[in-house]
């Protein structure tokens, strides 16, 4: 497994009881979830990609299972790693994706999906 299918179903299931257009992509080894086009959330292995923002990020580290989200040793602005522990709640999974959405707007989207666009 790589990545935690029940985690991904539980995202899955939130983003459609919001009524959120979503695209599912397996990439960095894990599933991610497009939201206009970006990536906003995803798993890798057991734990929560999210893409909050750099402005959050301070706060969200003060947070429990909160870390940079670093998958070569150099961390990626904006994104953070929530581990399983953090997450066993629906409250505590919502929480993170409902900072992932309200970021999501204000994303830019990648170089490479930016393009296939045109």
């Amino acid at each position: 497994m790589a990545y935690d299918e029940s985690l991904a179903s539980r995202i899955e299931r939130y983003l459609n009881a919001k009524h959120v257009a979503f695209e599912s992509k397996r990439m960095m080894g894990g599933l991610a979830f497009m939201v206009n086009g970006k990536m906003c959330v995803g798993v890798e292995k057991n734990r929560l990609m999210a893409r909050i923002g750099p402005d959050e990020q301070t706060a969200a580290f003060a947070r429990a299972g909160c870390r940079p989200m670093d998958f070569t040793g150099r961390p990626m602005r904006g994104f953070v790693f929530v581990a399983a522990d953090a997450l066993r709640t629906e409250r505590q999974l919502a929480s993170w994706l409902a900072l992932a959405l309200a970021f999501n707007p204000k994303a830019v989207a990648s170089k490479r999906s930016a393009a296939r666009k045109k």
